[in-house]
């Protein structure tokens, strides 16, 4: 079930290191929404804290809100484990458990869970890696090492097995930076497909990229050396591309700086 993010003044920091200044946007349900900006100017750090990933990096901390239907995730009730499981991360380079076999690979999260019967493993396989557009290249060699596959085989399985847990939301940090044009083309026509049934939130240096793939985008950019990441705009993509309201985005858009 496909949900809402609300980011509502966020302030991210490393240690005391003010990382990220004040971002509050929000991403529909059923859509894909693209961070882009210059290196260093917060994307990726934004992107690590709507699932908690942020806080595993020792002296990092969130300040603000982050809402999924209206529920903070940084409510001291709520269980980081719990979170990461609702949404989902695909990194940018591709992260299969090497030695691991395709099949154990798209259902690890199952078994992590306790799930140990073997009919609805080799079902939720099926329908993930379908789901990754992987299922009829890798149909026969589900007991191979996942480390076998090529760059973007290994990705899509790293996107099946993001998706075998049915999360609510998936966050794609560069997923495409370390792939060649053909595996790259592959994986955002199966970001335009999952968009039916996921929230998807991408980090992309490749803004023809952004533009191809997301409903939305947000550009970051910094205000500053040792200055934080700030949010400059959010709007549909099409008029971030053709017609952004602030100077800076429209800079960064037709290379004038970045």
């Amino acid at each position: 079930m496909a949900k809402r993010i609300d980011i509502k003044d966020v302030n991210i920091y490393y240690g005391k290191f003010h990382a990220v200044d004040s971002v509050t946007l929000s991403v529909p349900p059923r859509s894909v929404t693209a961070f882009i900006g210059p290196s260093g100017c917060g994307k990726s750090t934004v992107l690590r804290s709507l699932n908690r990933m942020h806080e595993v990096t020792p002296g990092a901390r969130v300040e603000g809100r982050v809402l999924l239907d209206g529920e903070d995730i940084y409510a001291p009730s709520v269980d980081p484990v719990e979170v990461r499981r609702t949404i989902g991360m695909v990194f940018q380079r591709p992260n299969p458990f090497p030695t691991m076999s395709i099949r154990d690979n798209v259902v690890a999260g199952l078994k992590l869970a306790g799930v140990r019967n073997r009919k609805k493993l080799d079902e939720v396989c099926e329908r993930s890696l379908r789901g990754a557009n992987l299922w009829e290249e890798v149909k026969d060699r589900l007991d191979r090492p996942g480390g076998g596959l090529s760059g973007g085989q290994q990705q899509r399985l790293c996107i099946a097995r993001a998706i075998a847990v049915q999360p609510d939301v998936l966050l794609m940090d560069e997923p495409c930076s370390a792939l060649d044009p053909i595996s790259t083309l592959a994986i955002e026509d199966l970001i335009t497909e999952l968009k039916q049934d996921f929230t998807i939130v991408i980090v992309t240096h490749n803004m023809q990229q952004a533009a191809r793939v997301s409903d939305q985008t947000a550009f970051f950019n910094l205000a500053g050396v040792g200055q934080p990441g700030r949010l400059v705009e959010v709007d549909d993509t099409e008029k971030i591309f053709s017609n952004p309201s602030q100077k800076a985005t429209e800079d960064y858009i037709s290379g004038r700086f970045g």
